[in-house]
């Protein structure tokens, strides 16, 4: 999508996801967005079908479009989320991210503990260690999306090490929102400390064949984000009530 396309589709996203369009409501007509935005009837075509894919709005000829209630919205649409992120409803969403998390990957990995191939702890080993390298880097946007990446790549491999391809399948969905998803509770300055232990507690725990050990290691690690989400939206709270 150009670049003035995705303009236009954040704005429109974050108009609905704020509820400056109510559900049950209509979008302005394809001519006063034009008009709105200063954009072809083209882009503002494109941007309501994109619109429709994220079931954001429901579109009938002769009618235009119709905001659809936050229950049918992609939740795990990166542009979606990312709107929700800096909305007041950031936080609760985020909570729902990480309860898919306890209920999806503490049991992944111990299943990955007891089905790992060795090539499969090759590439927890190798993610984690790009993870060590970014986190040793100086602090910069680019070193960031380096970590993320990272992290996902060895929380990607643990679910590929449990052998189910159901289940790889479904939480790659959810791996790729959570790029977008990580950056409010990420705490770069506890990395060393914290996040690189508690991923090597988990590598060392499927190594070893330990089911238990690998669902306590993980349940650790979400429980250690938790307290990240907890202190974001504190944080979020206290800016917006001052």
């Amino acid at each position: 999508m150009a670049r003035r396309h995705r303009e236009v589709l954040q704005v429109l996203i974050a108009d609905i996801v704020a509820g400056s369009r109510q559900p049950g409501e209509q979008l302005p007509r394809e001519t006063d967005l034009v008009e709105q935005f200063r954009v072809s009837r083209g882009v503002v075509r494109e941007c309501i079908r994109a619109l429709e894919e994220r079931h954001l709005v429901s579109v009938k000829h002769g009618r235009g479009a119709t905001v659809l209630p936050s229950s049918s919205w992609d939740m795990l649409d990166a542009d979606v989320l990312a709107a929700i992120i800096d909305s007041p409803q950031g936080g609760d969403v985020l909570s729902e991210y990480l309860e898919c998390r306890q209920i999806l990957e503490i049991e992944a990995a111990g299943l990955a503990a007891e089905r790992a191939t060795g090539e499969d702890l090759e590439r927890l080993k190798d993610a984690l260690d790009r993870m060590q390298v970014s986190a040793e880097r100086p602090p910069s946007r680019a070193a960031e999306e380096l970590f993320h990446e990272a992290d996902l790549g060895f929380h990607a491999a643990l679910i590929g090490a449990t052998g189910n391809r159901a289940l790889t399948s479904l939480v790659e969905h959810i791996h790729k929102a959570l790029l977008t998803a990580r950056y409010p509770t990420a705490r770069p300055e506890y990395r060393v400390e914290r996040a690189l232990p508690e991923h090597r507690a988990i590598l060392k725990a499927v190594a070893a064949g330990n089911r238990s050990g690998a669902r306590r290691a993980m349940a650790k690690h979400l429980e250690t984000i938790g307290g990240y989400l907890q202190e974001y939206v504190e944080e979020y709270r206290s800016v917006a009530t001052r």
